[in-house]
């Protein structure tokens, strides 16, 4: 029962109690007399009445929180179940429980701040949970604070968690209400008891036990939610659970009760205190520095003292409670290790972010491979790299692991030999491998397979730092990186959103199971799928096919049946089929672990990371191993094709817009790092440009940017050097090159007579080894010489070089090549003009078989193209020959002019429609011409600008045809409402409102009875011949008015916007024009260096030649097939390894270059300098705010001793009475007995010195009084030298207030004791608080004045008496 009779042990009235039901008494029984109150025994459980959103109306801003009311014993499970389905919560990797003072205490501005941004910082980073008490008072309001200044300033929510008794909240009553959203007011009554919720939580958990005005509903709550928290997984990759810290600001006794329980909760609790903040905190920071690790024994027995006097003080307990604290503390330094302190200010401790981290590592326990775990889910680097990867630890180092990345290789190596011999003998029991035994070995072992599982989970949780970390430290990404691995790194849910999965469906033209695995065969038709053309992709090839059958073929019998990837060629019957399977069995071992491993595993990394949209990851992994210009095109290539297939699929705009800018980035990495490599080395980077890629399709960097439609990397000057040298062949041509080549053509003697650099072939054919005759690109690679060989020997080569080879070279030239088409093309097309123009007879002319010539051969050429592609398969090399419009434009004329000529052969009729096709079929002819355009620089741009107008026009046609019909219709309908369904009908509504947007208006059709020229009409009316007027159709006069409208709106709405995109269009090409047509050579140069010497219709010999010669080489051709799987095509060199070598260093040194010039660049930046300088300022202004603050405190010290000063004086007098009183001598007796010398006036000195660091104030006062004697003859002598001791008429006296201590000079060892009591512990960072220490300075009355008492008696004049006092500031 409660003290007051009126008041019930719950806390509430007696009245206020509401009737026990008669069925649930047995749950619930009244308190009996002289019975305590308990919350098990006197109260019932009920479904809870209070849950939903509460809104905070205190300040400008509402803020919205859940809350649920419920008991005080309710199930944890049941809890963090809610919480997580009901609240949308997911699991926490951290969770932070705050302790501290309940009652309101202020923070010195610096800690507070330094408080509140470590706290805020170690939630966001980490994703943690923060557990508080929920009201606003003491600590709450600080962490509430903190959580406030965040919200304003980022719209991420920190997840705060207020865990609050339900009976101490104020103005409870207004939350009550299922699933309700209700207002509260955050103003509290300051005469209340209770307290109101924080308004900057998220979520209230209030916790029930029937008690009102009472803490500790919670206590136990709150305990068991945070010990089933930490038994939660962090995520279903990393086995750890969630850690838990308790963190402690100020606070009183029960935090104290609280800390100890933490440590000894199985596992224990780590625990950081923050020092400074008072009471509890200072306290143990206090106990954690003084004491010994075992927590036993104290330095010093004073420190002791010290303690137990400050526990006294701080909590205002007798003796024997401090001692009971004083043994809480020693329990909880038992365990110092689990206990960090941070101090603001000191080394190594800069934020409370880090203490909370590092806490947790060292509470934790675990070896540092959970550590790494732990730092991997938080996401935070720097503690895994000043925390475990640290100098002291049991980690290997980096050039330990490759020895046991060596040793690993070899202990599978073996296995897999022993596994071969055992599939040998048949019948006989397979032996085991050797197992290692050597424990060391096993431990290294270990730590490699610690060190690769980390780096699986880093890059699925797309961590790219630790990645990054990882590989520093000694992780081998070739061993690492497997095909089991890899698969996986496909199929991970986890990280940021992909579109991968529609991808696949796509390409695969199916729906696939929401289970379904991707495979990697999958991923290779994705890469075919996307990067277009003839590309053909390591995945999909037969040997990477024939090896995961072998590896994965019982997981997956149909994968292949189901992907379309059987074998290219038909399996062979008997023995052929036999022989083909040992030979499959003899060149892949499956027991081998490096068959499943990558020549390049960063290439596939990388294309893993840019499918799976990880540009981060994408951009970290580019930057390591080979190839780095290849690979940034590949990934701007993929992500290009992305965006496009976003586009199509009609996904949101942001997905397009963030592929697009993903393609962007890369294909400027790849711009930046061809122009860093032409500034250090012409030659190198061409060679950079044109040798052959056998991870990527057997492409080069040329091909991959025109794939990529990279015009920036194309109009490069080191792209056009090559492509200039290779559209020149051998000609060395100056100025008017055109004339002189069309000289050549037309007068061939004058061949002679030109320049070539045929003497440079020797030279630069050495850098092309192995390659065909007809490929030119290596001695197209020596440019920058060519000039000093012609100033030095104009005229030697031309002595040297024969004249068949001088005719050769300039007929092979794609210069030349192109002037000779050219030319024959245009005589071809005055020949058709002749044809169809002049009658054509019943079979054609000479003029009409020269240009059926034309076409057929033309024709033939184009299956030679097609069957020449790079694609494989016949059906992929017809699809990328149709990917170019000018190809279509060809096919349509061709056929075209066929199935005229097969109708022209015919009699008549069909002769005339035959000649009618021929005369269409010449406006694609013309069409045609628009291509020899692309060559010039100024007229190839023009051309693209055709063809986009032609694409916005599209768009205006179907808006035009809208409008046209709307009065098309409206017209037809209306002026003749007689016509019969015939197709003129049709013609009849589109032919008028056509024209009538070029201006043909049609006048004498607009109103058909107001113009004079019109017949009138009339019901019943006669004209003057006396003829019926026919009658008047009904709503003629519409026709004008309707018209009217569809003119202003089809000529001078319509028309006018085509002309304002045209006019968009042309400014967007004109400034990219010179890109663009540089751009457009490529495909020029390659298709005529491609193209045979002669053009059609003489192209058929070259033909016959080529055929003739692929009939005699094919069984050559065949085995070379065989070996490259590809053959070379134009600009492309084959390196030996060694010169492979030497290319991939210079690349990564110009990688290297590169970033070292970024991050100079990014140093001497304008924003980085702001950004340093700001950080510069934000640092002094709170040093000066330090400043301010001292001298503040200085300010108020001064003034408290100058208020001392006055006191000391008015007692100095006191004391002096009580004194002469107490030795009982009267004033007019010492007066007389020291008339014969006169005391000066006393001066008082006061010497002060203050530090700032202490707090402490030292004043000194010396009385310094002299025994002046009157004028006299017979004194003389006495007056002139110094008094001696004996004759000194009295000492001086020292009078302190209360809390002044007197220092005696007679005893040593009391000076001692009493110099120790005054400096007693400081806890509030040298802010001391004269008046609350007011026993600490006792006045050691009866001394003093046993001391006057004997000076007085014995009147001694012996000696002027010295002493110091030392007072408190």
């Amino acid at each position: 029962p409660s003290k007051d009779p009126l008041r019930c042990g719950c806390g509430q009235l007696v009245d206020q109690h509401r009737p026990v039901p008669v069925d649930n008494k047995d749950n619930a029984q009244e308190v009996q007399p002289g019975e305590k109150w308990s919350a098990l025994k006197h109260t019932q459980t009920m479904a809870t009445d209070a849950y939903g959103v509460v809104e905070f109306q205190g300040g400008g801003q509402i803020n919205k929180a859940m809350y649920l009311r419920v008991a005080f014993d309710s199930k944890p499970d049941s809890l963090l179940q809610m919480m997580v389905k009901e609240w949308q919560l997911e699991l926490p990797t951290l969770l932070i429980s705050v302790h501290g003072g309940l009652q309101n205490f202020e923070l010195p501005p610096k800690l507070k701040q330094v408080f509140g941004k470590g706290l805020i910082k170690a939630s966001v980073t980490t994703g943690a949970w923060i557990f508080t008490g929920g009201v606003s008072t003491g600590v709450i309001r600080h962490v509430g604070d903190a959580l406030k200044e965040h919200s304003s300033k980022s719209r991420g929510k920190v997840c705060a968690i207020g865990i609050a008794p339900w009976g101490i909240i104020e103005n409870k009553e207004d939350l009550i209400g299922k699933d309700v959203t209700r207002p509260y007011q955050t103003m509290s009554n300051p005469l209340s008891k209770l307290s109101v919720l924080n308004g900057s939580h998220s979520h209230f958990i209030l916790a029930d036990n029937g008690t009102t005005g009472k803490y500790g509903a919670e206590v136990r709550l709150r305990r068991q939610l945070e010990k089933h928290i930490s038994l939660q997984k962090i995520n279903t990759r990393l086995g750890h659970g969630v850690p838990v810290v308790c963190l402690i600001l100020e606070g009183g006794p029960n935090v104290i009760s609280i800390v100890l329980e933490s440590l000894k909760e199985e596992p224990p609790v780590p625990v950081v205190v923050c020092d400074g903040s008072g009471r509890a905190s200072d306290i143990l920071s206090f106990a954690h520095k003084y004491c010994e690790e075992d927590g036993y024994v104290f330095f010093e027995r004073q420190s002791e003292d010290q303690l137990l006097v400050t526990i006294q003080k701080t909590f205002n307990y007798s003796r024997s409670q401090a001692q009971q604290i004083f043994l809480m503390v020693t329990e909880c330094m038992k365990k110092k290790s689990l206990i960090t302190v941070f101090r603001m200010g000191s080394e190594g401790q800069q934020d409370i972010e880090m203490s909370i981290l590092t806490a947790l590592l060292k509470g934790t326990n675990a070896c540092a491979t959970d550590q790494l775990s732990l730092a991997l889910a938080w996401n935070r680097v720097d503690i895994a790299r000043n925390q475990i990867f640290v100098y002291g630890l049991h980690w290997p180092v980096s050039s330990r692991l490759h020895i046991i990345y060596a040793h690993t290789r070899t202990m599978q190596t073996v296995a897999g030999k022993w596994k071969a011999k055992g599939k040998k003998g048949k019948g006989k029991e397979r032996p085991e491998p050797p197992k290692e035994t050597d424990p060391r070995k096993l431990e290294l072992l270990n730590w490699v397979n610690a060190l690769e599982q980390s780096m699986m989970d880093a890059l699925v949780l797309d961590r790219v730092d630790f990645v990054k970390l990882l590989i520093e430290n000694g992780v081998n990404i070739h061993h690492f990186l497997t095909i089991p691995r890899l698969e996986e790194l496909y199929n991970t849910k986890l990280g940021p959103a992909n579109t991968l999965h529609f991808v696949v469906r796509d390409v695969k033209k199916g729906n696939l199971p929401p289970d379904y695995q991707i495979t990697l065969i999958d991923i290779g038709l994705v890469l075919e799928f996307l990067m277009g053309g003839a590309y053909r992709c390591n995945y999909t090839r037969k040997g990477f096919r024939s090896l995961y059958n072998n590896l994965y073929g019982l997981k997956r019998p149909k994968a292949l049946k189901l992907l379309g990837m059987e074998d290219d060629e038909p399996r062979s019957k008997g023995k052929g089929k036999k022989s083909k399977k040992k030979e499959e069995e003899v060149d892949i071992d499956v027991d081998d672990p490096e068959v499943c491993r990558f020549q390049y595993p960063f290439h596939e990394l990388m294309v893993w990371a840019v499918l799976m949209k990880r540009q981060k990851m994408a951009l970290f992994l580019w930057q390591r191993g080979e190839e780095a210009m290849a690979k940034a095109l590949v990934a701007c290539k993929l992500y290009k094709a992305m965006a496009h297939e976003s586009s199509q699929s009609e996904l949101v705009d942001d997905i397009y817009q963030d592929l697009e800018n993903n393609s962007k980035e890369f294909g400027q990495l790849a711009y930046e790092l061809l122009d860093q490599s032409y500034k250090h080395d012409e030659q190198v980077a061409m060679k950079l440009l044109t040798y052959r890629l056998k991870n990527w399709s057997n492409s080069t960097c040329l091909k991959l940017a025109v794939a990529a439609k990279h015009r920036d990397f194309i109009a490069h000057t080191c792209s056009q050097m090559l492509l200039t040298d290779m559209w020149m062949g051998c000609l060395r041509m100056g100025k008017s090159g055109s004339l002189k080549v069309i000289l050549g053509i037309i007068f061939p003697p004058s061949i002679l007579l030109m320049d070539f650099r045929l003497g440079e072939e020797t030279t630069s054919s050495d850098e092309g080894k192995g390659k065909e005759d007809d490929n030119k690109s290596s001695k197209d690679v020596d440019t920058t010489s060519r000039k000093g060989d012609e100033e030095e020997n104009p005229t030697a080569n031309k002595n040297r070089v024969p004249i068949g080879k001088k005719i050769y070279e300039f007929y092979n030239a794609p210069f030349t090549k192109f002037w000779f088409n050219t030319i024959s093309y245009l005589v071809y097309l005055m020949l058709y003009n002749y044809i169809i123009l002049v009658k054509m007879e019943r079979w054609p002319s000479l003029q009409e078989w020269i240009v059926i010539s034309y076409i057929i051969t033309l024709g033939l050429e184009k299956v030679r193209m097609i069957l020449m592609s790079e694609p494989g398969k016949l059906k992929q090399k017809i699809n990328v020959w149709l990917e170019d419009y000018w190809n279509i434009t060809d096919l349509a004329a061709i056929s075209t002019f066929i199935l005229g000529l097969l109708m022209r052969l015919q009699a008549e009729p069909y002769l005339g429609y035959g000649r009618v096709i021929y005369c269409v079929d010449i406006i694609f002819w013309y069409i045609r011409v628009l291509d020899i355009f692309g060559v010039n620089k100024y007229l190839g741009p023009y051309v693209m600008m055709i063809g986009k107008m032609m694409i916005d026009m599209l768009y205006f046609v179907v808006i035009m045809l809208v409008v046209l019909m709307s009065f098309g219709v409206a017209r037809q309908a209306i002026l003749h409402p007689d016509e019969e369904p015939t197709w003129r009908l049709a013609r009849n509504i589109f032919y008028m409102p056509y024209w009538m947007i070029y201006g043909e208006v049609f006048a004498d059709s607009i109103d058909l009875y107001a113009m004079e020229i019109n017949p009138p009409c009339g019901d019943n009316m006669y004209d003057e011949d006396g003829k019926k007027l026919p009658p008047c159709i009904p709503g003629a006069w519409l026709t004008p008015a309707i018209m009217a409208c569809y003119l202003l709106v089809a000529n001078i709405l319509l028309v006018n916007l085509l002309i304002a995109v045209f006019n968009n269009t042309f400014f967007e090409v004109k400034s990219i024009s010179n890109q663009i047509w540089k751009f457009q050579r490529y495909q020029l140069i390659m298709t005529f260096h491609d193209r045979p010497i002669l053009p059609p219709p003489l192209i058929v010999f070259p033909h016959i030649y080529l055929v003739l010669k692929r009939l005699c080489c094919r069984c050559r051709r065949k085995k070379a097939e065989g070996e490259h799987d590809d053959r070379e095509r134009g600009l492309q060199l084959v390196l030996s390894p060694e010169e492979l070598k030497s290319l991939y260093e210079f690349e990564e040194q110009c990688v290297e270059e590169y970033f070292r010039e970024k991050e100079d660049e990014k140093q001497s930046s304008n924003n980085e300098r702001i950004r340093v300088t700001s950080e510069r300022v934000e640092n002094m202004f709170m040093r000066l705010e330090e400043v301010n603050e001292r001298e503040h405190s200085m300010k108020a010290s001064l003034q408290t001793v100058d208020l001392r000063l006055g006191q000391l004086e008015e007692f100095s007098g006191r004391m002096m009475n009580a004194v002469e009183k107490l030795a009982g001598i009267d004033r007019s007796q010492l007066v007389k007995s020291r008339s014969s010398s006169i005391c000066e006036p006393a001066t008082l000195q006061r010497q002060a010195s203050f530090n700032s660091a202490d707090g402490y104030s030292m004043y000194r006062f010396q009385l310094d009084c002299e025994d002046n004697r009157g004028a006299g003859a017979g004194d003389s002598e006495e007056r002139k030298g110094p008094l001696s001791p004996e004759k000194t008429p009295g000492n001086c006296v020292f009078y302190t207030h209360t809390k002044i201590l007197k220092v005696c000079n007679e005893s040593k060892e009391v000076n001692k004791q009493r110099l120790i009591q005054t400096r007693t512990l400081d806890l509030n960072f040298g802010r001391w608080d004269p008046l609350s220490r007011a026993d600490v300075w006792l006045l050691d009355t009866f001394s003093l004045l046993k001391m006057f008492r004997e000076i007085l008696i014995n009147g001694s004049r012996a000696e002027s008496y010295n002493a110091s006092c030392i007072v408190h500031g």
